[in-house]
């Protein structure tokens, strides 16, 4: 497959650090919030395994396929069935709406962008060629 044309377009410099310096604030902020929004996602995660549970005893009629596995040593019962149902009144999974950043990926990426900042902010040239902006496009 043949590619096309490349683009060639000349950016001010200095929109590209302004760019680069949000995108780090941004990252450093998001790093630092992840800790609570785990927390919260977590709450939630366990809140919705309880209205889980509680529908899956209101239903327990329409259980197929029951399991149990009784453990003597330590006296618990293990119950797995199956229900199959297309209710809409099921109960709906928390959504994670944010990415992870583990920290090595973290540490790579703000030393990245710094450097991208420091070396932009050295140049006299007032705009960014193509391939310079190619090289730190994937942080904006």
């Amino acid at each position: 497959m043949a590619r096309g044309k490349a683009i060639s377009v000349k950016i001010p410099t200095q929109r590209v650090i302004t760019a680069l310096q949000t995108k780090l604030a941004q990252l450093e902020a998001d790093y630092t919030k992840q800790d609570e929004k785990e927390a919260t996602y977590q709450i939630a995660y366990q809140a919705w395994q309880t209205q889980l549970a509680n529908w899956a005893i209101e239903h327990f009629s329409k259980a197929e396929n029951i399991r149990t596995n009784y453990r003597s040593w330590n006296n618990t019962l293990n119950l797995d069935f199956d229900i199959i149902t297309k209710e809409t009144n099921f109960p709906a999974e928390p959504v994670k709406d944010f990415d992870t950043i583990h920290n090595h990926t973290y540490k790579e990426m703000k030393e990245e962008i710094s450097n991208a900042i420091r070396i932009l902010k050295m140049t006299d040239e007032e705009t960014v060629s193509t391939s310079t902006y190619q090289a730190v496009a994937r942080y904006l």
